[in-house]
C-alpha cells in the first residue's frame, strides 16, 4: 500500500474536533512550560480549562515577531532546554534573529508536514529533487532536504546561486524537480535556453518558495523549460519552516495543514477577522509543537480565505497566495497598496513581462508619486511602449485606485538575481 502524508479525516467536522482537541493541548502545555505565555494567560485572565470551543481562540492574546526577538535568545521555550534538539533562525540582518527551538517531536511533524507537500504536488520516490535554496541556520535548504529524503526521493541539496553546477546538475543528474525562489527560477530558465541545453535535461515540475511570484512570471518560467507544472509552496521559520502548505495540481488556492495549525485571516488595523474574500493577516496558533508553540502568531504575511473546497477532492482548507506582508504595505494618496496587487494588474496585461520595480518618491510640491518601471514580454517591439505604458497606468488607476507613472523597458533589462529580486523602491524619505 502506497504510503501518505496526508490526515485521514472523513470530513471537516472531524478536522475542527481534531483542531480543539489541539488547541486545548498547546494552551495547557504552554501555560506550564512557559512563563511567557503563562503570564499572557494570567493577565487574559484565562486559564487551561477556560478553552471549550475553537471559538474561544478569540479570548486568548496575540503573540508577535517582538515577543520572540524580546525573549532572545530561545524565546516561547515550553519544553526543558535538554528537551531541545535543534534550533533554526530567521534569516532577518538586523536586530536580534528570531529563533525557534525543536524538539525531536517538532523535526519529525515538520518533515512530514514537507514530505505532504511533495506529494500534493505529485513527487514519488523516482523523483530526482534538485535543491537550490539557502542552507545553514535558516530553515529552507534543511526543510526541502529533509522533507524529500522523508518522502524517499533523491535529494540534491546545491543551495542557492552557482549557476554552472546548477545546470551541470541537471543535465548529469537529470533532475526533476527543482526547488528554489521565483528569480532564481526565472534566471536559471534563461539560463539553459542561453546555454543550449533545454533538450538535454529532464526537468519536469518547479517548487517555488519564500518569495512572491505573478502569474506572469509563473508563465514564462513554464514556458522557457517546458515544465508540466510549476507550485508555490508556504511557510516560515516561526511555523516549523517552508512546508506549511502548498497548491495541487488544480491550482485554486494553498492548501494549508489544518491539522497542524489555526489560521485566522484578520484585519492588520483592527485585529478582528475580515469578510470572506478580503485581503486580511494571518496569524497562526500550532497544535502540536512542542519546543516553541505559536499562539494566536501575527504572521504579517497577507492573503484571503479562500472557501470552497477543492476540485482535488481534498478537504484540507486553502488560502489564497501571499499577497505581501502588513509591514510591507504601501500608502499612497490614502490608498493601502499591497504588493500583490501590483503582480496582479501586470500579470493581466499581456505585453507586459515578469520582472518589475516600483518606485516611491516624494517630489518639492510635497505630493508623492509613483513610478512602475517594468520589462516588456519577451520578443515585443518596444517602438510601441507608449501605447503600453499607458495600459498600465490605466489598469492601476481602475483596479486600485491611484495614479502612477509607467516606464517599460525591452526584456532582460531588469536585473536577475539567484534570491529574492528588490521590487520596491522607495525613496520618499
Amino acid at each position: 500500500m502506497k504510503k501518505t502524508f496526508m490526515p485521514d479525516f472523513k470530513d471537516t467536522g472531524q478536522l475542527f474536533d481534531h483542531q480543539l482537541k489541539g488547541l486545548k493541548w498547546t494552551i495547557a502545555h504552554a501555560y506550564k512550560g512557559s512563563q511567557f505565555y503563562k503570564s499572557q494567560f494570567e493577565k487574559a485572565g484565562i486559564v487551561p480549562e477556560d478553552i471549550t470551543s475553537l471559538d474561544d481562540i478569540r479570548r486568548l492574546s496575540f503573540t508577535t515577531g517582538n515577543d520572540l526577538k524580546t525573549g532572545y535568545p530561545l524565546p516561547l521555550l515550553s519544553v526543558r532546554q535538554a528537551d531541545v534538539v535543534r534550533i533554526h533562525a530567521s534569516s532577518g540582518t538586523t536586530g536580534k534573529r528570531k529563533v525557534l527551538s525543536y524538539t525531536q517531536n517538532d523535526l519529525d511533524t515538520w518533515f512530514d508536514m514537507f514530505a505532504r507537500c511533495y506529494e500534493m504536488a505529485g513527487l514519488t520516490t523516482k523523483d530526482r529533487v534538485q535543491i537550490a535554496v539557502g542552507y545553514g541556520v535558516w530553515t529552507a535548504g534543511m526543510g526541502f532536504q529533509l522533507g524529500c529524503e522523508r518522502l524517499g526521493a533523491m535529494a540534491i541539496p546545491v543551495g542557492p546561486g552557482n549557476i554552472d553546477m546548477q545546470c551541470r546538475f541537471l543535465v548529469d543528474l537529470q533532475s526533476t524537480v527543482f526547488c528554489c525562489t521565483a528569480s532564481m527560477a526565472l534566471l536559471m530558465a534563461e539560463e539553459v535556453n542561453k546555454r543550449g541545453i533545454k533538450d538535454k535535461i529532464n526537468l519536469k515540475k518547479i517548487i517555488l518558495g519564500s518569495e512572491r511570484s505573478s502569474s506572469a512570471m509563473r508563465a514564462k518560467i513554464k514556458d522557457l523549460l517546458g515544465l508540466e507544472d510549476m507550485f508555490d509552496i508556504t511557510g516560515m521559520t516561526e511555523l516549523y519552516g517552508p512546508g506549511a502548505g502548498i497548491d495541487c495540481h488544480k491550482h485554486e488556492g494553498i492548501h494549508y495543514w489544518a491539522d497542524k495549525y489555526i489560521l485566522e485571516i484578520l484585519n492588520p488595523e483592527t485585529l478582528e477577522p475580515v469578510k470572506d474574500g478580503e485581503i486580511g493577516e494571518m496569524v497562526v496558533t500550532t497544535l502540536c509543537k512542542e519546543a516553541s508553540p505559536l499562539i494566536r502568531y501575527r504572521t504579517r504575511d497577507l492573503t484571503r480565505k479562500i472557501t470552497q473546497s477543492c476540485s482535488c477532492g481534498n478537504i484540507l482548507f486553502m488560502h489564497d497566495k501571499i499577497m505581501g506582508r502588513s509591514d510591507d504595505m504601501i500608502i499612497l494618496k490614502g490608498v493601502n497598496i499591497y504588493p500583490g496587487q501590483i503582480d496582479e494588474v501586470l500579470s493581466s496585461i499581456p505585453e507586459v513581462g515578469s520582472e518589475y520595480q516600483l518606485h516611491l518618491e516624494r517630489k518639492s510640491d510635497g505630493k508623492d508619486y509613483m513610478t512602475i518601471k517594468a520589462e516588456a514580454r519577451q520578443g515585443f517591439d518596444v517602438n510601441h511602449a507608449k501605447e503600453i505604458m499607458d495600459k498600465i497606468k490605466k489598469a492601476v488607476h481602475s483596479k486600485i485606485m491611484v495614479s502612477c507613472a509607467a516606464d517599460l523597458c525591452a526584456y532582460g533589462k531588469l536585473p536577475r538575481v539567484a534570491g529574492k529580486s528588490q521590487r520596491i523602491f522607495d525613496n520618499r524619505s
